[in-house]
């Protein structure tokens, strides 16, 4: 909460930790979702060009006919509406046009929409990226409105009615609808790419008048089925809206690349807008990527594009053609060129960004995470490991299919809570990692009492151990603070790289329980005695007094060793690569515990009820001395270590690249498949870490 992460399904914790691919939307996630129109350019009959002009200075200037018809057409053309304390509510992009077209118009939003009342319309769609508004007069109709439908109206004339279609929406689109020559065609589109290229969204305006015949109703909601004109409209301009990439959210990216987590857009702007912001925010560099065989431009992968190579046969799954390609050559081809070289993702539909998931995970082999607000993002949230919804603007539906809702709509908080998943994963693998320390000191001395060792440690001292001491400071990794090159490692892969592997297992076994054991029986056998109790041969042995007060001794001293030993292996365990030295001892309940464990300890050797009990017997001072190497023995084994490791990854950084690594590095811009295949080489490298990263 504290990180504004809500979590509905708690693993999604551990696997937000392990997200190598972050699908993210554009608009309120990446950037401020704050909208306001910053320029517009309107054409005027008969002009080949288009004259811009700031928003500032449409508001002061003299309005042209054509300026006047592009703010109503902004007014009318809308779903926002005016609340009771006069402010705009609706879409961040509709609030933004009716906020800029009033002060254009200079009249209250009601008293335009009253003038010419809207008779039908079609919504806007994230799937065609336009929306049409039908539009009558009050004063052809007399005292009776339009605003109560258009068939009401025309019951009481004979006559056609002249109605006003206005159309809003994306500018290929808007074009491909109005009569205009190549001049004009060109014009306009070089006027929106430079608007775009500066990372704004533009949204284009045209209208056509319709003499509607008596009886007539609106009927359709696409060029397919509808029974009104949708072509040879009149251009009347643009608007270019600015939406600024949120505070912070550079930084963001920039940690989660650090982390080994590609960021990618998935947006249903215009190619050049998403291109602009991806590289105000750091996604993507300054160099397009382009396929080298083909040719074809990878920097930007459109709907278009996926709807034309990227769908599978309809009998077959995107994971079918990932494990056979033959099955789809042309399919797969294009996936895999997608997944290792693009960043961005235009124009796509709520279905494509499923695909889109699909392709990272199987083409990939990557562990992705989406974000979403809308209710058709819901099957993309759920095929994703990680699902996100937007807490401010989500809907409930996204809401429900999501493992992770932001409460703050912050990319920054997906990086704070992909720490977050690290770090848990990463103290629990501390937790089980000096659990299993002291396990082969532990039990050894049941096997070397078959040699005729005497037994140094008794099956009581072992429960007081685990039970008494190891569980409580096991736990107390819980709270353990985020190594500073915590966020600097590759995440961890869930279904490739267990917490419990085999690297963990030779450190606790191979490595900490090695040295425990041989300070241990260093330890036993400094204890007067233990050296002559060797000598007896007798099946079975019988001790005499004396000498089971001595075998008692040395149980304790073993006993005492052991717990020292686990104390070191506490402190060992803290970090991975840092030096106890930097990184400190921040864990304050780790501390109490370890307080408290050795104070256990002496009570059970000193006190002399908790001796009978146990089985100890009190070790002078010198002895107690010579026991504790095992704590001083572990840390500094330890931190040569890892001034070893530190030492490698030092070596590494500085070592001069490849020319190809070199040219690669240009981009500052790894794509997944590289990097993924870069640092699985990394962890191959000999002297690896305690357990491998969260």
């Amino acid at each position: 909460a504290k990180r504004k992460v809500l979590v509905r399904k708690i693993d999604a914790v551990e696997t937000l930790g392990c997200v190598s691919v972050l699908c993210s939307d554009k608009t309120g996630t990446l950037t401020s979702g704050k909208m306001a129109v910053t320029d517009l350019a309107i054409m005027e009959a008969e002009a080949t060009t288009l004259k811009h002009m700031s928003i500032q200075e449409a508001q002061n200037s003299e309005k042209s006919e054509t300026l006047k018809k592009l703010a109503q057409g902004g007014l009318l053309n809308s779903n926002a509406k005016q609340t009771a304390q006069l402010e705009f509510v609706g879409s961040p992009t509709e609030v933004a046009i009716v906020s800029a077209c009033h002060l254009i118009v200079g009249k209250p939003l009601e008293e335009v929409r009253s003038e010419t009342p809207q008779v039908y319309d079609i919504p806007f769609s994230s799937a065609t990226k336009w929306m049409l508004t039908a539009h009558g007069s009050n004063a052809s109709n007399g005292s009776q409105p339009l605003s109560q439908g258009l068939a009401e109206a025309q019951t009481q004339s004979s006559q056609e009615s002249n109605i006003r279609l206005l159309l809003k929406g994306a500018p290929e689109f808007v074009v491909s609808c109005c009569k205009l020559s190549n001049e004009q065609v060109k014009a306009i589109t070089s006027c929106y790419e430079e608007f775009m290229n500066l990372g704004k969204r533009v949204l284009c305006v045209a209208e056509c008048n319709f003499a509607a015949p008596p009886e007539f109703q609106f009927q359709g909601s696409g060029p397919k089925d509808v029974n009104f004109p949708l072509s040879g409209y009149t251009f009347l301009g643009v608007f270019a809206i600015e939406d600024p990439p949120k505070p912070g959210v550079r930084e963001s990216i920039a940690s989660m690349r650090d982390a080994g987590c590609q960021t990618i857009m998935v947006t249903g702007d215009h190619p050049s807008t998403a291109l602009a912001i991806s590289r105000r925010i750091g996604i993507l560099g300054d160099q397009e990527v382009v396929d080298t065989l083909s040719g074809e431009n990878f920097a930007a992968i459109t709907g278009a594009m996926i709807s034309s190579q990227g769908l599978p046969p309809d009998d077959l799954t995107l994971a079918e053609v990932a494990n056979d390609p033959e099955l789809a050559p042309e399919c797969a081809d294009f996936w895999r060129k997608c997944v290792q070289q693009a960043r961005v993702f235009a124009r796509v539909s709520p279905l494509d960004k499923q695909a889109i998931v699909q392709a990272y995970q199987h083409f990939a082999g990557e562990i992705v995470a989406m974000t979403g607000d809308g209710v058709n993002d819901a099957p993309a949230l759920k095929e994703a490991e990680v699902g996100i919804a937007m807490g401010i603007r989500g809907t409930e539906v996204a809401k429900e299919a999501a493992d992770i809702v932001l409460l703050d709509d912050d990319l920054q908080s997906v990086a704070a809570g992909m720490e977050q998943g690290r770090l848990c994963a990463e103290n629990l693998r501390k937790s089980v990692l000096y659990t299993m320390c002291s396990k082969v000191p532990q039990a050894l001395p049941t096997f070397a009492q078959l040699l005729g060792i005497p037994v140094a440690l008794t099956t009581v001292q072992v429960i007081l151990i685990d039970i008494g001491t190891d569980i409580w400071t096991a736990v107390a990794y819980a709270a353990q603070p985020a190594e500073t090159s915590l966020m600097k490692k590759k995440p961890r892969h869930p279904r490739k790289d267990a917490i419990v592997n085999s690297r963990m297992l030779l450190y606790s076994f191979a490595y900490i329980g090695v040295i425990q054991s041989l300070c241990c029986w260093s330890s036993f056998f400094y204890m007067p005695q233990m050296w002559t109790l060797l000598d007896k041969k007798d099946v079975p042995v019988i001790y005499t007094a004396s000498e089971k007060i001595a075998i008692q001794s040395g149980t304790t001293m073993y006993y005492w060793a052991l717990v020292c030993g686990q104390v070191g292996a506490a402190f060992a365990a803290t970090t991975t690569s840092m030096s106890l030295a930097t990184y400190g001892i921040p864990n304050n309940w780790l501390n109490l515990f370890i307080i408290l464990e050795f104070g256990c300890s002496i009570a059970v050797i000193y006190h002399t009820d908790l001796q009978h009990a146990f089985g100890m017997k009190a070790l002078t001072l010198r002895q107690m001395l010579a026991g504790s190497c095992a704590l001083f023995a572990i840390i500094a084994a330890e931190e040569i270590r890892k001034f070893l490791v530190r030492r490698r990854e030092t070596a590494r950084s500085e070592a001069p690249l490849a020319p190809a690594a070199s040219a690669l590095m240009k981009d500052n811009n790894p794509s997944p498949g590289q990097h993924k295949e870069e640092t699985d080489m990394d962890g191959n490298e000999a002297l690896p870490d305690i357990g491998g990263s969260a």
